[in-house]
Order: C-alpha cells, then structure tokens, then sequence
C-alpha cells in the first residue's frame, strides 16, 4: 500500500516504534550501573594488632655496701653491720606505663628472694611510684620516705612506740607504696599523715594492696609475712621475712 504526504509519515513512525525492543527491567538496573571499565573497590582488608609484649626487666645488680654507701640509714649501733647488706639495682613498673630503674638495700641473704619478687611485679604491671634508698631523705626519716609514697627496705630504725628493732633494721623488710597502703594503729591513727584517703580499704587504685592479690601472692607465696593479714597494728604496706 502506498501512502503520501502527512499520513503516510505518521504511518511509518508508528510501524517503527512497534518494532522497536522494549526496555525491561533488567535494562532499567544495567542503566543505572557505573559503565564499563570502572574499577571495583576492593574488600576493606582487617587487620588484627598484637599488643606488643611487656620488654623483659633488664638483669637486676647486686652490689655490697659500706658504712658511707648507707649514709645516714646505717650507725654503728645498728644490729646488722654492713657487710651483711646488699644494695639491689632493679627494674619496676612505674605509674607512667613504663619501665624504671630503682635501688633496695636487703639483707644479703634475701637477695635472690627480692630479684625475684620484684620480677614478678613488674610482669604483673603493678605500679609502684618511686624505690630510692632511705638516705635520699634528711635523716633518713621514715615518714618523709613515706609521704614520698617510695618503697623501701633497710633502714635502721626501731618500730614505733615499741624501743625493739624493726626488721628493716635488718634489711629483712619492704615497704610497697606506703602513702596508698598505710600503717594504721589501734586507735585508727596512720601513717604517713598524708595517706588519710587511702585509710578506706574499700577503694581499689593501682598500687594498693589487697588480700588475694597477685601482688601481695608474690610476696607470701614465697614465705614473706604481709602487715595487711595483722590483727593490729595494720601495715598495708609492710612485707617482712625473718
């Protein structure tokens, strides 16, 4: 059939528009897809990070001492001379998170017994904020040590109230963090003066001691007597081995 002019040009139009294929939905979703040749992200890849181990403590130093290595926490009268002490160099964990250097004079028979209490501590992450020798402090005064929150051992003094030697006189005693771990007498009184907050032994802070903990393990587990298992006086912060 032939058709001319308008009509025929309609016609024709409508005949290709029938023919044409229609656009079904997988065409739809294909439309809207990036084009051809775009690079696909690859999968977020996850990454499991290791806390790095706790570096080992470096070897602790044993040294022998004199009358002038112990200044002012040694005299003549003292009940132990001072070739029967040792002064220990050895690493602790310090409240910062990091490893230090401190120093303890011990009987010289405790040596081995303190290296390896202090090891364990420091694998522990127990924090302990200073360790100087007691003649850092005028006179060696016990309760400037103390207020200093240091640990310490020998010290040749007698115990409080009492006239007898303490058995850091011997150097057969440790004191841990005394500001946060305080001697406490019969009557509530305590020392340091300054360690009033940590009197409660419902709080628990880094570098106090409780009963049951590892920390107060690594002494008794070993034989050592702690202050904290006393009736009275409490001295959470004394460890002793005679």
């Amino acid at each position: 059939m032939r058709f001319a002019g308008p009509a025929a040009l309609a016609v024709m139009t409508a005949a290709l528009v029938a023919c044409a294929p229609s656009e079904g939905p997988e065409d739809s979703v294909a439309a809207q897809q990036k084009p051809p040749g775009t690079p696909t992200a690859a999968p977020e890849t996850v990454r499991t990070v290791t806390p790095s181990p706790l570096p080992r403590p470096r070897p602790a130093e044993v040294h022998s001492v004199t009358a002038a290595d112990l200044g002012t926490t040694w005299r003549p009268e003292c009940p132990v001379p001072p070739d029967a002490l040792r002064r220990v160099d050895l690493d602790y964990w310090g409240f910062d998170g990091r490893t230090h250097r401190g120093r303890l004079v011990v009987h010289r028979e405790l040596t081995d017994e303190v290296v390896d209490v202090f090891a364990d501590l420091h694998r522990l992450r127990f924090p302990i904020e200073k360790m100087h020798t007691a003649d850092l402090y005028p006179g060696a005064d016990d309760e400037l040590s103390m207020r200093d929150n240091n640990t310490s051992a020998f010290n040749c003094r007698d115990i409080p109230g009492t006239g007898s030697w303490s058995l850091h006189a011997y150097g057969r005693a440790v004191d841990i963090n005394p500001k946060l771990n305080p001697y406490i007498d019969r009557r509530g009184e305590f020392q340091p003066a300054n360690a009033g907050p940590w009197v409660d032994r419902a709080r628990t802070e880094p570098g106090m001691l409780h009963d049951g903990d590892a920390a107060v393990r690594a002494f008794t587990d070993r034989g050592w007597r702690w202050g904290g298992h006393w009736r009275t006086p409490l001295d959470y912060q004394h460890f002793e081995f005679d």
